[in-house]
Order: C-alpha cells, then sequence, then structure tokens
C-alpha cells in the first residue's frame, strides 16, 4: 500500500486489526470504552500445525515425512551443517503455535548457542535473547573500509553463528560478522520467521485471481482515494520485474512468498532457507555461501534426491528417496490454514464487528479477505477458499518502514501484505521487532 502509513495511520490500523484478530502486539487499555489489545490468544489450542482434513494416504505419508524432517536437528559438522548458519533445524525458527509457525516464546538460537556451540569461538550477538524473537539480520551495505571492491549495497544475510570449535571442525577457523559494530553505525536489519500454514493454497492460487483482485474495478475509486497502489513481484530468469509478460519459461509469473514476495515456489522457499538459515547446500542451492576449504567437511551439495531408496519395500522408507527440500516442501504444502476463533477475543458479536469496520475503513483493499485457488492434483487444495487476508502484493510504507534492502522489484520501503491468518497466535509481531510485519 503506497502511503497507508501517511493517509489513516498505524495506530488506526493496529487498532482495527486487534479488534478484528487479538495481535500479539501488547498494550493496557487506555479506557474501557475504547478498543484494546488483549494479547496473545492463548486458548489451548493451537488452531493450527494439522494437516489438511481427509488426505488421502499416500499424501499423509508424505505430510508425516515432511513434519518429521522439518523438526529434524542437523546438529554436527557431518549433517552438513554450517559453515556458517542461524539454527540447526527448520522448527526451531517455525514453532508457534505449532511446528509451521513463527518465533517459540523461548529463543531457539539461544539454547542453540549455549548448548552446541564453542564459547571460545561464537559469541552471543546482543540482539539474541533467551526470551526474544529468533533473528535473522542482514545488512544494508558494504562498507568501502571492509570491502573497497564490494562497497555498495548489501541486502544480504549475514548468519549469526560459525562451526569454528565444533568437533569435527577443528580446522575451521571463521569468524563471525562484526554484528555490534554494525549495529552501532545503523547497518543491521531485522527480520522474523513467517508462518507457513496454508502455504500450499497460496501457491495454487492463479496468478490470473491475483491480478484480477488488485484491479478490481468496484475498488478503484477508493484505492485512488486513499493512496494505494500495487505492483507484483514477476520471475524473470532468477531475477524479478515488474508487469512483463510470460515469454520464456517462467518469466512472468507472480512470485507470492516471502517478506518481499520474492519467492516463486514453496521449493525454492525450502531450498534457499536450508542453504542460508542452516548452511546446508542442496540441489536448488548446490554450492556453499561459505567455501572456505578449511571449512569444508562434507560432500556439496549436502543434501540430494537418494535413489538407493527405490528398492526398498517399506512404503514409508521409499519416501527417503526425496531430498530434504522436497520434503520441507511438501509439509508445508500440506499443512492446514489456522483455524480463526469464532469467540476470542471479546465473543462473536465483536468479532463480527471487527470485520465489518476491517473492510469499511479499507484494510480489506491490500488484505484481501479471500482468493480462490485452481486445479490441483490434491483434492483439498483444489478450487478452494483461500481466506489469507492479503493480495500477496508488494506496496510502499512510507520511509519510517523503509528497511534499506531491495528484493526482486520490492525495494526498502516496499513489503508483500502478509497474510494475517493465525495473527493473534503469534507472540512476536509489531513492537518487539524494530522492522514491521506488515
Amino acid at each position: 500500500m503506497e502511503s497507508r502509513t501517511i493517509r489513516y495511520g498505524v495506530t488506526a490500523f493496529t487498532t482495527l486489526l486487534l479488534t478484528f484478530s487479538g495481535s500479539a502486539c501488547s498494550k493496557e487499555p487506555e479506557a474501557p470504552a475504547l478498543a484494546y489489545d488483549p494479547g496473545v490468544r492463548n486458548d489451548g489450542d493451537p488452531g493450527a500445525g494439522t494437516p489438511f482434513p481427509g488426505l488421502p494416504d499416500p499424501f499423509q505419508k508424505l505430510f508425516n515425512a515432511g513434519q518429521d524432517e522439518f523438526a529434524k536437528p542437523d546438529q554436527v559438522v557431518e549433517d552438513g551443517l554450517g559453515p556458517r548458519m542461524n539454527l540447526d533445524r527448520c522448527v526451531g525458527c517455525h514453532s508457534n503455535p505449532a511446528s509451521g509457525g513463527s518465533s517459540p516464546e523461548s529463543n531457539q538460537q539461544f539454547s542453540f548457542f549455549k548448548d552446541n556451540l564453542d564459547h571460545k569461538t561464537n559469541t552471543l550477538p546482543s540482539f539474541i535473547t533467551e526470551n526474544g524473537p529468533t533473528r535473522e539480520a542482514r545488512f544494508k551495505v558494504v562498507r568501502a573500509a571492509e570491502d573497497p571492491k564490494n562497497a555498495g549495497p548489501d541486502g544480504g544475510v549475514h548468519d549469526l553463528f560459525t562451526i569454528a570449535g565444533m568437533k569435527g571442525a577443528e580446522s575451521c577457523k571463521l569468524e563471525q560478522p562484526e554484528f555490534e559494530e554494525e549495529l552501532r553505525r545503523n547497518n543491521v536489519i531485522f527480520r522474523i520467521p513467517t508462518p507457513v500454514f496454508g502455504a500450499g493454497l497460496i501457491e495454487q492460487i492463479p496468478d490470473t485471481a491475483i491480478i484480477e483482485n488488485i484491479k478490481k474495478e468496484a475498488d478503484r475509486d477508493q484505492k485512488r482515494a486513499m493512496g494505494i497502489k500495487s505492483k507484483l513481484n514477476i520471475v524473470i530468469s532468477a531475477n524479478t520485474r515488474t508487469a512483463l509478460p510470460n515469454k520464456n519459461g517462467n518469466d512472468g509469473t507472480i512470485a507470492r512468498f516471502g517478506w518481499k514476495a520474492q519467492n516463486k515456489s514453496l521449493l525454492v522457499f525450502s531450498g534457499e532457507a536450508y542453504n542460508v538459515e542452516m548452511g546446508i547446500s542442496n540441489e536448488l542451492f548446490q554450492t556453499e555461501r561459505e567455501e572456505d576449504p578449511n571449512c569444508q567437511f562434507h560432500t556439496t551439495p549436502n543434501d540430494t534426491t537418494d535413489p538407493s531408496h527405490i528398492t526398498e519395500t517399506d512404503p514409508v522408507k521409499r519416501l527417503d528417496i526425496l531430498s530434504d527440500i522436497e520434503k520441507f516442501a511438501s509439509f508445508m504444502r500440506l499443512l492446514a490454514p489456522p483455524e480463526p476463533s469464532s469467540n476470542a477475543p471479546g465473543g462473536s458479536d465483536s468479532i463480527a464487528r471487527g470485520k465489518t469496520f476491517f473492510s469499511q475503513v479499507g484494510c480489506a483493499l491490500c488484505h484481501a479477505p479471500m482468493l480462490k485457488t485452481g486445479n490441483s492434483k490434491i483434492p483439498q487444495l483444489r478450487e478452494k477458499e483461500a481466506h489469507l487476508y492479503s493480495d500477496l502484493a508488494i506496496h510502499q510504507m512510507g520511509p519510517n518502514l523503509d528497511d534499506g534492502i531491495s528484493q526482486g522489484q520490492a525495494k526498502g520501503n516496499e513489503f508483500r501484505t502478509a497474510p494475517l491468518w493465525g495473527l493473534g497466535k503469534r507472540i512476536f509481531s509489531c513492537t518487539t521487532v524494530e522492522r514491521p510485519i506488515w
């Protein structure tokens, strides 16, 4: 949304959102008559983390295999961990309120540092705390004093830890990035994990449905009056450009995953996360991000398809032919969307009023309540209504939310309209992060 932070303000938008969903940004009510944030919706039932009901048996087995791999730690050098990494397992970042969610209440990066790393070679960054969110750190620019040949925009992930000092990595002498120095220079941007519930539905929304939604004639005048403009991250030759026709491969198709809608598919999302967050190379990203020869202890790519399992008679073991990233993608694809609450917070009448107000003031112009999927081999994904509350487009969020990072066609102040389903269960959202989640 080009100017929503200016036109009707973050405060009004947040108050409305809290009335509707019960977000995680905590504050005390100013007066009994005003809407207020009731905090994280904590009714005991996570309302998420399960597969689509009624999955055919082969897909249920595939979901289970993917979920197991998603939770499995790659704790040692022999697993391919590192040389640089943020954590050693997917579920460590994506576990609240259930597997596939966002940051848990207890920071797994903190416990990973405490229990698994050599503290003589790794230091805990000041922004990683025991009860804070799991974080990914990016630098805005490369400073000429540090790297004159590559000075200029950075935007890349700088992993928190190294394998230096770990058993089996005695020859590796890697140093961590200078996080404290870069913090002093205001050169660090943080991101927290995005939930992946219902991601299979998002993946199956046709490009035409996304385009038709943002160009709806019925919304045109209201969007113009509120200064709302939309654009899409369009894939072209491993990069992204806007509004080009599909003339070559997947050129022209719409990317939709990630903070800035920079990834096209769940498989790309999985492969990149495995490579960047844990340092494990795979069939999509076959080389190490850190290629110091003294820190290479595993063949590359670390994770691949394994045809030796073709001969297995056990159907579950036969799934091990698939690489880890295929299993990760399948787990996310078959993960059901979160179940909305019908009575908390505030009761059903309050929720209904909030839902109406949400549309009346214009939030639904970007946070589209529903997009419909297309055809799919999986019945649970075929021609379904996805109540994601997002248009999957990128919008300008104003200079105060500019993070200085460009991804594809999304510039520093442009972000994907984050799906709002499940937001009431998130622990870390607004005030606990230096940068926006919307």
